[in-house]
């Protein structure tokens, strides 16, 4: 098949696959922690910014509200039922404890901290009503989740200091700087939200958001806030998701932290016609659906080693690769449709 031919194919069957609409996901969880604000308007500041992340993820995302938690400092009304109480550390534990139960393997478990952080006795700590917690403090909590795709958000001040603590294989760590000396209040977090919540986050224009996209997005605009305002900037965003316990301020999956967070999507950026993709009690459909995305990451992982590929060689392995996602597309369909 020639060169032609062959991209022709490939278009076939990206198009096919598209005018197919997509099939279902696995499961999504948010929880999102509001810690102490300190004072009313940044009380109100946080509280805005996990309405419109919990806004984003069930218009925008298709996540379940059943899958959403919100643990805040402030009290909410009936309006937000995904509310649980407020952020205690007690509460916290509990949250992420009943995580641990009810992800299935292979589930995404987004955990978002919005607020203050600072560093006490050598160890960095987000402030929450009553004790504050550590990353140690967290470390357990995120073992128990093991088999599960891991995204931890850390969006307050002087919370470098968790990528070294929490880093691990399967884990997407994101903090708002890059070492607990950094404990100016941070401009991360609302950025990081409108990634999900406004229009031009997409880089790749797939009509979803992965995790790198919005970290990319919220670090370019919390670099424009600080020249527009000739200010000194005093926050460095870091992501780390390769397991090394050194975060990247310029993620780039090629050479090192990014692959994952590349390839995680809050709510999977797939929904059904008529709402959010429930999850399937049929071991057969969780299975292709493993599978689908293991073929997803094969193929993230061979674009991100296109340019060391002679172009032949690319597009043979993406052709081979694209034909076998479009099958593992077709059974699941197939057998979602039997059930």
């Amino acid at each position: 098949m020639n060169t032609a031919a062959r991209r022709a194919l490939i278009l076939a069957i990206v198009l096919a696959a598209a005018w197919a609409g997509p099939a279902g996901a696995e499961q999504s969880h948010l929880l999102i922690v509001v810690g102490l604000g300190g004072e009313p308007k940044y009380t109100d500041a946080f509280h805005e910014l996990a309405l419109r992340m919990i806004q984003a993820a069930e218009k925008r995302m298709g996540v379940a509200a059943s899958n959403i938690t919100y643990l805040g400092e402030k009290a909410t009304s009936p309006a937000v039922p995904v509310y649980r109480g407020r952020s205690s550390r007690e509460n916290v534990q509990k949250a992420l404890g009943t995580l641990a139960q009810t992800a299935g393997p292979g589930d995404l478990v987004f955990i978002l901290l919005i607020g203050h952080g600072g560093a006490q006795g050598g160890e960095s700590r987000f402030n929450l009503p009553g004790p504050d917690m550590t990353a140690a403090d967290f470390a357990p909590l995120l073992a128990a989740l093991s088999g599960r795709q891991v995204v931890f958000v850390n969006t307050a001040s002087a919370s470098g200091d968790f990528v070294k603590a929490l880093s691990a294989k399967g884990r997407t760590i994101v903090t708002a700087t890059k070492s607990a000396m950094e404990r100016n209040q941070t401009e991360f977090p609302s950025y990081f939200v409108q990634a999900f919540s406004e229009e031009g986050a997409d880089a790749d224009k797939d009509q979803r958001v992965s995790v790198l996209e919005a970290f990319t997005y919220a670090r370019r605009e919390v670099e424009r806030f600080y020249e527009k305002g000739h200010l000194l900037v005093t926050e460095h965003a870091v992501l780390d998701d390769n397991g090394d316990g050194t975060g990247s301020p310029t993620p780039d999956p090629a050479t090192g932290d990014g692959a994952m967070a590349r390839r995680a999507f809050l709510g999977g950026g797939e929904t059904a016609a008529d709402g959010p993709a429930a999850p399937s009690a049929d071991p057969r459909v969780a299975e292709l659906r493993r599978q689908r995305r293991a073929i997803e990451e094969k193929i993230g992982a061979l674009k991100e080693r296109k340019d060391a590929m002679e172009s032949a060689q690319y597009e043979d392995e993406l052709e081979k690769l694209l034909v076998e996602l479009a099958r593992s597309e077709a059974a699941l369909r197939q057998r979602e449709g039997a059930r």
